[in-house]
């Protein structure tokens, strides 16, 4: 059971991604849907996020930044090609959006992974295939 850190502007998102994490058995550590609030919780009690790179004007950097800093795992969440992202990032674990549930549950077992310290290897060759948001 890990205590993951969502943060996506979409609400219909974060809502979806609260109740996949439920059945998955794990914790919703917290829901930001703004810079600020993504920043005041990625300092709590997480072990782990998921991160929309574009939040409304905002772009989530600073996030990831804070992240890195406390060494949690993460995955990037974008509507947007690998490419449209800064090149430092663009070996995380990446979900595409719209992705599945069965990409998502894959995404999370390779934080869990992380998480656990077995490494980083596997997270960052993370490379999703699914195209939908639905199951």
């Amino acid at each position: 059971m890990a205590r993951i850190l969502i943060v996506d502007d979409e609400p219909l998102i974060t809502a979806m991604l609260e109740e996949w994490l439920s059945e998955l058995g794990d914790i919703v550590a917290g829901l930001a849907h703004s810079l600020a609030r993504a920043l005041e919780l990625a300092d709590s009690d997480i072990d782990a996020a998921i991160v929309d790179v574009s939040l409304g004007e905002d772009s989530s950097y600073p996030i990831l930044e804070a992240l890195i800093a406390r060494g949690l795992p993460f995955a990037l969440a974008t509507g947007h090609g690998r490419e449209s992202i800064e090149r430092r990032y663009r070996e995380r674990a990446m979900l595409m959006k719209p992705f599945e549930f069965a990409t998502f549950r894959q995404a999370l077992d390779q934080l869990r992974t992380a998480e656990r310290g077995m490494g980083t290897d596997a997270l960052n060759s993370f490379s999703p295939g699914a195209i939908s948001a639905t199951r």
